[in-house]
């Protein structure tokens, strides 16, 4: 358990320009959800992370290929619904480019990776399906 003075004791900053102030240390997915640990788990991670002020969450499409999007999508539900967290309070940012195992598994391949256009619209669309 994490006192309010630990809490209060994050750093923040702002995101660029966006008016986002992200913690300084953000919880990454790229070793830890998917295939490596299970949802009840990643959720004790997740809370720890947020309980200590972590509100900056990170994941990729090929993490886990789309697993460890799905592991914190089903982590944030339980959030939102047991925790009393509001999505506002949160900032979730995923990375797209190396595309999922559709990309290994497709005849063309094309467009599947990268950053056209195409692949970031369809990547992004998986990543919040997921």
């Amino acid at each position: 358990m994490s006192s309010s003075s630990t809490k209060d004791k994050m750093i923040y900053r702002y995101l660029g320009r966006s008016g986002l102030k992200i913690s300084v240390l953000s919880f990454g997915a790229w070793v830890t959800f998917g295939t490596q640990m299970g949802e009840d788990e990643a959720y004790a991670c997740m809370k720890t992370a947020y309980d200590n002020g972590c509100n900056f969450f990170d994941n990729a499409e090929v993490y886990a290929n789309g697993k460890a999007e799905e592991v914190m999508g089903n982590v944030l539900q339980r959030f939102f619904k047991d925790d009393g967290i509001q999505r506002s309070d949160l900032v979730i940012c995923t990375k797209i480019f190396w595309g999922t195992a559709n990309y290994h598994s497709a005849a063309n391949k094309a467009n599947l990776k990268g950053l056209s256009r195409k692949h970031l619209i369809e990547g992004v669309k998986g990543s919040l399906k997921r």
